[in-house]
């Protein structure tokens, strides 16, 4: 079995200890934060919080992306970095920054944010920290071709496939696990129910909890990550929020049906 954590990606200033007590009680191994420092507080806080809900903070993610080399936005997301070494995160995720809005994304636009992304990754690695490249749709790097250069300009940092967006992009996700597997430190699992693009091409999937609509094939993923030797925290996102459902609590509480669907397929 995998270790299974949560997205807590909408969670906005919740009482955090019975929403993760909450999590805990649905099934989950751990959790994914994307909380500002001052409201999560100290790392001795936070380590006792998690500790009375049995419910690790295993993944913290930036606040904004190693795109930017703005030094204030740095030394923020070296704070960062630091928390999520001394709370004993399993890695720090960053996603892209967007496109430039008045022409197509470069060569040199990808290798400026890859190694943006390495002396971040540099700094990080001084507490045995690793950076985890969460792909995304809709942001910088938004097409296999643009994935694969960017990977290849990439040293330090390393890689959470999310195979909801592997997809979009038209690369299947077995297929893109086996090629980046000697990159690759985290995953991300994420479904859709449907799908359309704007004429732009801006992608506009519709969200629903894993195992909901089944676009994705897990069964496949779960297969992969086993025969590629994967053994690290496999996080699963939630789906559209449900007005006045949208609580933390209610949330934690609903996503047990992604546990069970998981565990029931072998995760």
């Amino acid at each position: 079995m995998f270790r299974l954590g949560y997205s807590t990606l909408r969670w906005k200033d919740p009482d955090l200890e019975p929403a993760l007590t909450a999590l805990k009680e649905a099934g989950w191994d751990g959790w994914e934060g994307r909380l500002s420092l001052d409201w999560m507080g100290s790392p001795a806080r936070l380590r006792q919080i998690c500790q009375n809900a049995d419910m690790p903070l295993v993944v913290l993610t930036a606040s904004g992306s190693p795109d930017s080399r703005d030094w204030a936005h740095v030394e923020r997301n070296k704070r960062r970095i630091e928390y999520a070494a001394e709370v004993g995160a399993d890695c720090f995720m960053y996603m892209n920054g967007p496109k430039p809005q008045d022409r197509p994304v470069s060569d040199d636009d990808l290798k400026a944010a890859a190694d943006g992304a390495d002396a971040w990754a540099e700094y990080a690695a001084q507490f045995g920290l690793e950076l985890s490249y969460h792909i995304h749709t809709n942001l910088l790097v938004d097409s296999v071709e643009d994935w694969r250069t960017y990977m290849n300009y990439l040293d330090t940092a390393k890689l959470c496939i999310d195979v909801s967006h592997a997809q979009l992009w038209g690369y299947e996700p077995v297929a893109s696990i086996r090629d980046f597997r000697s990159q690759l430190n985290y995953i991300h699992l994420q479904d859709y129910s449907s799908t359309s693009r704007r004429e732009d091409g801006y992608y506009l999937p519709v969200w629903c909890d894993v195992g909901q609509a089944e676009n994705v094939d897990f069964p496949a993923i779960r297969a992969v990550l086993e025969e590629t030797g994967f053994d690290r925290w496999v996080t699963a996102c939630p789906g559209e929020p449900i007005p006045g459902a949208d609580d933390p609590i209610s949330e934690a509480k609903r996503s047990k049906r992604m546990v069970d669907y998981l565990r029931g397929i072998g995760y």
